[in-house]
């Protein structure tokens, strides 16, 4: 009975226990829980890459905005040619103008009468279609100087070193009108500070010095001279005046469209003889025409003369001057031509660097 009795009294002591037990079990649980939780949170966190964007206008933002962009190769040859002077210009051909005849449509236009700015400048704007010879490829943007044959003002800043050894190379470089011309003793000056290459737009070199040029090739970067770029040769009195006076112009592709490039250059101004302005252009067209793909179809789209302050731009016809479609026979001749004329400097370049 005193057994039983005892029994009974440890089971009254032993609930409150059990209780608490039971409590302390449950609480466990729940942090056992909420850590899992959390660690599974963390698990999916992951780094969003914000992206920068231009400046999007309230009503566009969250939406998926899809812009149908109009083609920018101008075909009007399904339009009907106009019979007179008087019509609407969006529903006919562009009317194609000779040289000779824009030119003296802009000189009408700044007559003193009108804009007065008879010595205003004649800009040029090629358009080009940037396919290559893949349709998946197109043509890389490209930077060139174009040699014209009558000089203008072109209003910009061209200081033009030159490095040669000898002394008839040294006179002919300075009598062609460069900036600084030395040898050895003008690259320790760039090597040791003295003197800074930045302040020279253009860097022209003979093969006989482009063993100790090579030293500053870390300096240079892309200013090094190389015969791609015509900065590399033996003829200097040339390569300084195409660069001191020549057209330089360089063609981007589209944003939008990788096909389509533009080209905007100037090539004299209205007070020059409308034949010698008519030479620029040509040199700058058949210039142009060298970077070709090797592919059908043409390369040079549309031609357009503007002269501001005027708005007008006339069209003109650039197959007077280079052919319309590839030819293939020309373009064989004309590349082994040119690597003829590279192996020297080739060669030489080679013998410099051993």
């Amino acid at each position: 009975m005193q057994s039983i009795l005892a029994s009974m009294r440890a089971l009254a002591m032993r609930q409150p226990t059990m209780e608490s037990l039971r409590l302390l079990h449950l609480s466990a649980v729940s942090e056992a829980a909420r850590k899992g939780t959390r660690e599974k949170a963390r698990k999916k966190k992951v780094k969003v890459e914000v992206k920068k964007v231009g400046f999007i206008p309230h009503n566009q933002r969250n939406k998926k905005i899809n812009v149908k962009r109009a083609d920018k190769h101008v075909d009007d040859s399904w339009k009907q040619v106009p019979k007179d002077d008087c019509y609407v210009g969006r529903y006919y051909r562009w009317p194609v103008y000779s040289v000779q005849e824009a030119i003296q449509c802009h000189r009408e236009t700044h007559h003193p009468s009108m804009y007065n700015v008879p010595n205003a400048p004649l800009n040029v704007d090629i358009e080009l279609n940037m396919q290559a010879e893949k349709i998946t490829r197109f043509v890389d943007n490209f930077q060139r100087m174009a040699m014209i044959p009558h000089k203008f003002d072109h209003g910009e800043d061209r200081k033009i070193i030159v490095f040669t050894k000898g002394n008839n190379e040294v006179l002919e470089a300075r009598e062609a009108g460069a900036s600084l011309v030395g040898g050895v003793e003008l690259i320790k000056d760039i090597t040791s500070g003295e003197l800074l290459l930045s302040d020279y737009q253009y860097v022209i070199a003979h093969p006989n010095i482009l063993a100790e040029l090579v030293a500053l090739r870390g300096l240079m970067k892309r200013k090094f001279p190389n015969p791609k770029s015509e900065t590399l040769g033996t003829n200097l009195g040339e390569m300084i005046v195409k660069f001191s006076s020549g057209i330089s112009y360089s063609a981007a592709k589209d944003e939008y469209q990788q096909n389509f490039g533009l080209i905007t250059a100037r090539v004299g101004t209205l007070d020059m003889d409308a034949q010698k302005l008519e030479d620029n252009i040509k040199y700058l067209l058949q210039d142009i025409n060298t970077m070709r793909p090797k592919r059908e179809g043409r390369f040079i789209t549309r031609v357009l003369l503007k002269s501001p302050p005027s708005s007008e731009q006339l069209k003109i016809d650039p197959y007077v001057y280079v052919p319309e479609m590839w030819d293939k026979s020309t373009a064989k001749v004309k590349r082994e031509t040119t690597k003829k004329q590279e192996e020297p400097a080739e060669r030489q370049e080679a013998v410099s660097s051993n």
